[in-house]
């Protein structure tokens, strides 16, 4: 007498859909950062009419934060279509280039945040020595990222998450921008662009059965600097500091 093995349905291995997941999680991201900027600057560069969030006119170095900004928005799109596509040798050698521009990103953005507050530049009915530690905390949080990011480059279920939560660090900038969103505060836009790494922790916790380390403490380190830069901001020690910067 026969044993008939009857195999049940396979199941996806670990990982399965990781690059399904970090292609759109990156498509998704660039599109709420042409949602954003595109009504203050991209769709109005032709005609002139592009503004900052003050209302303010378009500078020189502001331009070229908006071409360094843009180019890490792309290159982390490419970046990963380059790993669905399993053509990682060809996303390694463009990392190089990552970095570089990352650099480029956080001197161009020191510069622009801190003639943005020499120029008195900030959302309306807000100190522009005081908005200042929002988008320094910004470049700090996304230096850290991706220096972890570099040195993890080996390790690749870190480095992507690290990749994705440098970049949450700076998309805030774009939701705040986004019709409707600038008058809710604070506090509502930070939650809504933390919304991107909360969907790689609930990917995670779907796919793997339990949230990556790096999205837990990484994830914490942004959710924590949120209330710590604006209580921080509004300290005597930190206007004296935006007073000193600024000059």
């Amino acid at each position: 007498m026969g044993t008939t093995i009857t195999r049940g349905p396979a199941t996806p291995a670990v990982g399965a859909y990781d690059r399904v997941f970090y292609t759109s999680l990156a498509a998704v991201m660039a599109l709420t950062v042409l949602a954003g900027f595109g009504q203050t600057y991209y769709f109005r560069l032709l005609s002139g009419t592009a503004t900052t969030l003050s209302g303010g006119g378009i500078t020189p170095i502001v331009h070229l934060h908006g071409i360094a900004f843009s180019a890490w928005v792309l290159l982390f799109l490419v970046q990963t279509l380059l790993v669905a596509s399993r053509r990682v040798h060809v996303h390694r050698r463009l990392g190089y280039a990552s970095m570089g521009l990352a650099v480029t990103m956080i001197v161009v953005g020191l510069r622009t945040a801190i003639e943005a507050a020499r120029r008195g530049s900030s959302p309306p009915g807000v100190d522009s020595l005081t908005f200042l530690a929002v988008p320094i905390v910004d470049i700090v949080l996304f230096t850290g990222f991706v220096s972890a990011a570099l040195l993890k480059r080996r390790d690749k279920e870190a480095h992507k998450r690290l990749m994705v939560l440098a970049y949450v660090s700076i998309i805030t900038a774009a939701i705040a921008r986004m019709p409707g969103m600038l008058p809710l505060g604070p506090l509502v836009f930070f939650s809504v662009s933390f919304l991107f790494a909360v969907a790689g922790m609930v990917y995670d916790w779907t796919s793997r059965g339990r949230v990556h380390r790096v999205y837990v403490w990484g994830g914490g380190i942004i959710a924590v600097s949120v209330p710590l830069r604006l209580a921080l901001s509004e300290t005597a020690a930190w206007q004296a500091f935006a007073r000193w910067v600024t000059r």
